[in-house]
């Protein structure tokens, strides 16, 4: 193991402070999307690097919903993940900290802004 790892999640022992760095400078998208009249698709890649699915919070309130079984799950801040799937809608307020877990299926959701 290295002693200057800087994964402190992992245990992996290789990551170094340039690379973890890189990996929060990060700004690819783990997601493509269409846009549709009052909503957008977006399809997550259960395949995309682990660092892409960061803490975030929108500027915007808006309520996703879950388009197909998948074994993804969603958290808020200061919560436990949640199971997430077909059917399930999710109200996300304007400034809370939110984040998906990936699975192992691509999932697709209905994001619709408030």
């Amino acid at each position: 193991m290295v002693e200057d790892c800087k994964c402190k999640s992992c245990g992996c022992g290789t990551v170094t402070i340039e690379e973890m760095i890189s990996m929060i400078d990060d700004q690819t998208l783990p997601f493509t999307q269409t846009e549709h009249d009052g909503y957008i698709i977006r399809v997550f890649d259960p395949k995309a690097p682990s660092h892409l699915y960061k803490w975030h919070f929108d500027e915007d309130d808006r309520t996703v919903q879950v388009l197909e079984d998948c074994d993804w799950q969603f958290q808020y801040d200061n919560a436990l993940p949640i199971l997430i799937t077909k059917g399930v809608d999710i109200f996300i307020p304007n400034g809370v900290y939110h984040r998906l877990i990936p699975g192992t299926t691509p999932l697709s959701l209905k994001i619709i802004a408030n």
